[in-house]
């Protein structure tokens, strides 16, 4: 047997998990939302909404979007964003040890 879980921030809503924690870990890779959301075989339509949705729950700016033109649009994370995955990344490993532990003692103990 092993332990399976699912982690997130809510509020008012799913706010921020693994999956957007990919998302923006690949638009800082790619520099792009639109490579980002097809490297994870997401709709470019579907990554937008979710980042809109996020940044309204969380009350701040995931990422910087800059248009098209002649060199091109493209998108960095915001320094919120930034400070965000680090805490999240914190947080994760974190409850994923202690779930571990709990497990273990209630279960192969």
């Amino acid at each position: 047997m092993k332990i399976g879980y699912k982690l997130w921030i809510d509020k008012n809503g799913k706010a921020f998990g693994d999956g957007p924690h990919e998302l923006l870990s690949k638009v800082q890779k790619h520099h792009s939302l639109h490579r980002a959301a097809q490297t994870m075989g997401m709709s470019y339509n579907k990554a937008w909404r979710l980042m809109g949705t996020l940044e309204k729950r969380l009350g701040f700016l995931l990422l910087e979007r800059k248009t098209g033109g002649l060199a091109g649009g493209g998108s960095s994370l915001t320094p919120e964003a930034k400070k965000l995955m680090k805490r999240y990344e914190r947080f994760r490993k974190e409850a994923v040890k202690n779930l571990e532990e709990i497990f273990k003692k209630h279960f192969k103990g």
